[in-house]
């Protein structure tokens, strides 16, 4: 796993369905803004040779605070499909599809505690009440 990461904000529903476990995917819509931002997260062909990306976690934020609610979450595959409407997807509609891995480490910004059997995911959450 490299230091590589996407930062994106999400709203508390969200951020709290995909820290509970609740929510294994994430969505943006397909639009210039988004287009000019994930470009590079797919491969990409040079010369004949295909590149892949190396973006391999994302770090979700609620807000914008000094103090935000923040965690580092495994990225396992971006595509553009359909979404589950009971995650904020519309029917029939594409969007950017963040499917998402296991949750490496969670805290507040700038304060991350890892993700271990010592130091587990709902204790973390239960002691910074987040």
């Amino acid at each position: 796993m490299t230091d590589n990461t996407l930062h994106l904000n999400l709203k508390r529903k969200w951020f709290d369905m995909i820290l509970k476990g609740i929510k294994t995917e994430e969505y943006r819509d397909i639009k210039p803004f988004w287009d000019k931002r994930f470009w590079h997260l797919f491969p990409q062909e040079i010369k004949g040779e295909t590149f892949y990306p190396i973006v391999d976690t994302i770090t979700f934020s609620n807000g914008y605070s000094k103090t935000r609610s923040q965690f580092v979450i495994e990225l396992k595959s971006l595509k553009k499909r359909t979404g589950i409407e009971n995650w904020g997807a519309n029917k029939d509609v594409k969007y950017y599809v963040f499917e998402l891995g296991k949750i490496i480490k969670a805290g507040r910004q700038g304060f991350h505690f890892r993700i271990t059997e010592e130091m587990p995911l709902n204790e973390i959450v239960n002691t910074l009440n987040m």
